[in-house]
């Protein structure tokens, strides 16, 4: 039986002690409980289990974050992960989440879709999915517990002969640095069939909110309340891909209200569908700072809720202001050329 490398920092409370008993129940653990117990991360199974008190803050999970980040992107290769966080308030649980998870990426770790399972003090996070069982809501969090674990273990990422990418972007190819940048990754991934789709701006409205019985009505036949270019265009094209870029500038620390409008909309064909063995990458350029904030958001969105998987080093962020300064940033054609050919190692046969 393989084993699971669970890395618990600092004192846990009797909640997350009850997570992880039913959890890792009839498998064999190896725990750690401090950064420096762990030297060899590759090729492993890991669980992070976080207690989070009221400050939102575990210093002893931090420095296995540090840990991580100094010591190199190949420092978890081969390896997958997966998140139990346990919380006495409302807060902080879903930032630690992403943050871990970005941490792990940039250090070669994979995950699988949604790889988190939260207790935040109420447990009301828990609540719609409370609504769906005759269960209690603890027992609600202890299943949802054991579902990320088992998903973990189970976990055999699926490669392709000749991938299909759906490319999503809402910018222009004369003004934008970021849809240059993506020129030069798939200008390196020619034997890829690439779709390529521009969201114009008012092409897409926001999500309505429609009762999820409404929602799932309209999902029954790929549909959405408000019809266009989603319907007609990207729901096809993100059912028909192997492969999710999301082409994504950085707008006050965001990505674009296009693009989160179309990732909002996605909601009613995941009523339908799930996104489990579909990877999503991301290429991102900032002005200033913040690609890191953006790639946080998209695995939030894309890989902890919408079930996309991670793959190691999905992101390819840089800084650029003015257009074209990206293609003037040091190594930049190599840079391109490493992450497409990232792409290629993950998803090709």
């Amino acid at each position: 039986m393989e084993k699971l490398n669970v890395f618990i920092p600092g004192e846990i409370s009797l909640r997350l002690e009850n997570m992880l008993e039913f959890s890792l129940k009839g498998r064999e653990a190896v725990i750690f409980r401090a950064s420096e117990e762990v030297n060899d991360l590759k090729n492993k199974k890991i669980l992070f289990a976080v207690e989070l008190g009221e400050s939102g803050i575990n210093i002893e999970h931090f420095k296995m974050l540090e840990k991580i980040r100094m010591s190199g992107e190949k420092f978890m290769e081969n390896s997958a992960g997966s998140i139990i966080i346990n919380s006495n308030n409302e807060l902080f649980s879903r930032d630690i989440a992403r943050k871990t998870i970005l941490y792990a990426n940039m250090a070669g770790c994979m995950f699988p879709g949604r790889p988190l399972s939260e207790a935040t003090g109420s447990l009301k996070n828990l609540n719609t999915r409370k609504k769906m069982t005759d269960l209690s809501l603890e027992e609600v969090c202890l299943q949802e517990c054991k579902s990320v674990v088992d998903k973990l273990m189970e976990f055999n990422p699926n490669k392709l002969d000749r991938p299909k990418i759906l490319a999503l972007h809402a910018s222009n190819y004369n003004t934008s640095n970021t849809l240059s940048l993506w020129k030069m990754v798939k200008n390196n991934l020619e034997e890829f069939d690439i779709n390529e789709i521009h969201i114009e701006n008012g092409s897409v409205r926001d999500c309505k909110g429609c009762s999820y019985k409404a929602c799932k009505h309209y999902s029954q036949s790929n549909n959405c309340f408000y019809g266009g270019v989603m319907v007609e265009e990207i729901y096809p094209a993100i059912i028909n891909c192997d492969v999710l870029v999301m082409v994504c500038p950085n707008y006050n620390d965001s990505i674009s209200a296009n693009m989160s409008a179309a990732i909002n909309r996605l909601t009613a064909l995941f009523r339908k569908f799930k996104f489990y063995d579909k990877y999503v990458y991301a290429v991102i350029v900032s002005g200033f700072s913040g690609s890191d904030i953006i790639a946080q958001q998209l695995i939030s969105a894309l890989n902890i809720n919408k079930t996309f998987m991670l793959p190691p080093e999905f992101a390819l962020m840089e800084t650029a202001n003015d257009y074209g300064e990206v293609e003037k940033i040091e190594n930049i054609n190599e840079k391109a050329k490493k992450f497409a050919d990232n792409i290629r190692k993950c998803t090709v046969k």
